[in-house]
């Protein structure tokens, strides 16, 4: 009798549990769903970037799917776009001093949920979500183009208001969390030389890592590793006590430069774009790939024998996604490979695609 009574209220408590999530978790709703977005820079002094979007199974795309659901544009180039819970959040730079902004939108339809703009919101380079605070590095005003006025704008989610600005100056660009430490990069323009680290518990920057050149955090590894690029190096850091144990040199012949870097599906190996510029303006390079486990870089044969002006994978399929863009005044091409470097197809985008968010 007591085993009846404990499988029927098991049966019934599961039952209950099941129709509770249904309840509280419907399907999301809107054209958005499940697919791959492209962030478009547009041409800067044109302010005509945007975001495309594909289905994953899809060779074709929408091209601004920001104006389809709006019936407007950005008025901007997109630096950057992520999503958490039911919102988007586009990062636009305006050629005009004063009309940059955060663009928040809701993440399965695309519709406007309203913007942060100036002064709050400086030329805007990129975000990260953690919790229901976004991080977003920006270089400030810099009208002198010295990049001494860069801060982190925090912003809370649920009022959209920026609640601090934390002061990173030097440019801060790109940024990866791990630990309660959201790692802060410089710009390559700029002459700080540290990754700056900063205390999201209580939102303040703490002692930075010194390194030799600006910092480009690329993310965390498999094992938990925080891998920074710094000119010609790769630096694989302890993200618990901060400390460089490892560094990989990049042969860049002193005329190349690599740029790019993104993760595999994995986490376990990391692909890379080495490019250089002819007398003409015109770019060569290749793209590579190395292990996380790997104590020097490879560079005899490239895994693609061209550069690229984005890269991303998608953690789903695994795929490499890469960004062509043939011109400032023409659409680009999101070109996806397999990992061992063999070409899938290509999808037409927007103007010069530079990076992806796989919903």
């Amino acid at each position: 009798m007591k085993k009846q009574l404990a499988s029927s209220l098991a049966i019934a408590f599961l039952t209950l549990a099941v129709w509770s999530c249904n309840q509280s978790d419907p399907a999301p709703k809107g054209d958005y769903v499940s697919g791959v977005f492209v962030m478009n820079e547009g041409n800067f002094t044109n302010n005509n970037g945007g975001i495309s979007y594909f289905a994953r199974e899809n060779n074709t795309a929408t091209a601004d799917i920001f104006a389809a659901a709006n019936g407007t544009v950005l008025k901007g180039g997109v630096q950057d776009y992520t999503a958490s819970e039911q919102q988007g959040i586009i990062l636009v730079d305006n050629s005009t001093a004063g009309q940059d902004k955060v663009q928040f939108v809701e993440r399965y339809t695309f519709k406007d949920e309203g913007t942060i703009g100036a002064p709050d919101i400086e030329n805007p380079r990129e975000v990260i979500i953690v919790g229901r605070k976004a991080y977003v590095s920006c270089w400030g005003t810099n009208s002198d183009l010295k990049y001494t006025t860069g801060y982190i704008a925090v912003i809370d989610l649920t009022t959209k208001k920026v609640t601090k600005k934390i002061n990173v100056a030097d440019g801060p660009e790109n940024l990866a969390y791990a630990n309660g430490k959201l790692y802060v990069g410089t710009t390559l323009w700029g002459a700080g030389n540290k990754l700056a680290i900063i205390n999201i518990n209580s939102d303040e920057a703490t002692s930075p890592i010194t390194t030799s050149g600006a910092a480009n955090p690329v993310g965390i590894d498999a094992n938990g590793k925080l891998w920074v690029n710094v000119g010609d190096k790769m630096l694989r850091i302890n993200t618990e006590t901060n400390v460089t144990e490892a560094t990989l040199a990049i042969a860049t012949e002193g005329t190349k430069t690599p740029g790019n870097f993104t993760f595999s599906n994995d986490l376990k190996s990391i692909f890379f774009v080495l490019s250089w510029y002819d007398s003409a303006g015109k770019e060569h390079g290749g793209t590579y790939k190395f292990s996380i486990t790997d104590t020097q870089i490879a560079m005899v044969t490239p895994l693609i024998p061209r550069p690229f002006y984005g890269l991303a994978v998608d953690p789903t399929q695994g795929l490499l996604y890469a960004g062509v863009s043939p011109s400032y005044t023409q659409a680009g091409y999101a070109v996806r490979y397999r990992a061992d470097g063999s070409l899938v197809d290509s999808v037409k985008v927007g103007i010069a695609p530079s990076g992806f968010f796989f919903q």
